[in-house]
């Protein structure tokens, strides 16, 4: 993460803590930095150098003015005059991480090679929440090549118990054995 996207993101935190707005602008972050993911062009439009700055502030404020939290607005007319709305994604991810740690909230990727249902993403999260103390919140990407089981993924440990893994265990013991 750059020091900008950190820095800024955290001051975002600060200001939306104080002010009782977290959930209110952390929704409203997570849905721009969608937004910005699939329309990168808009970040470079207000990044471009050649055009003038007070332009690129009154092209924020046409488009989101009144449609997000004036605190956010804010935020991305201060990011963009000063240069650092390309790291806008990288304040979210600081502002999701601060977010986390006050709320409790263990967010956990589960990589599976179907897609889990409703029933099982929820015994999954109430399992590693009694495990963890911690509200787990989990995402579930799909893999085909994991075969089946699944790969757990959070704070930094990875918990494999897939078929995949599995199978390359049996291949390495072969492998190693002496006839």
């Amino acid at each position: 993460m750059t020091g900008a996207g950190a820095v800024y993101g955290q001051a975002l935190y600060d200001l939306a803590k104080e002010e009782g707005l977290e959930q209110e602008i952390y929704d409203q972050l997570i849905m721009l930095d969608g937004v910005f993911a699939t329309k990168p062009e808009y970040l470079r439009l207000l990044s471009a150098s050649n055009l003038p700055c007070e332009q690129r502030l009154q092209l924020v404020e046409e488009c989101f003015g009144g449609k997000v939290q004036p605190y956010l607005n804010n935020f991305l007319k201060i990011l963009t005059q000063r240069g650092h709305i390309r790291s806008f994604s990288q304040c979210v991810t600081q502002y999701r991480e601060q977010y986390n740690i006050t709320h409790n909230i263990l967010p956990v990727k589960a990589i599976t090679a179907a897609a889990l249902s409703d029933a099982q993403k929820k015994r999954l999260e109430e399992k590693l929440s009694s495990i963890t103390g911690k509200t787990a919140q989990v995402t579930n990407r799909v893999d085909p090549a994991v075969m089946g089981g699944v790969r757990l993924e959070y704070d930094g440990t990875q918990v494999d118990d897939t078929v995949a893994n599995r199978m390359d265990s049996i291949r390495k013991l072969l492998n190693n054995t002496v006839l």
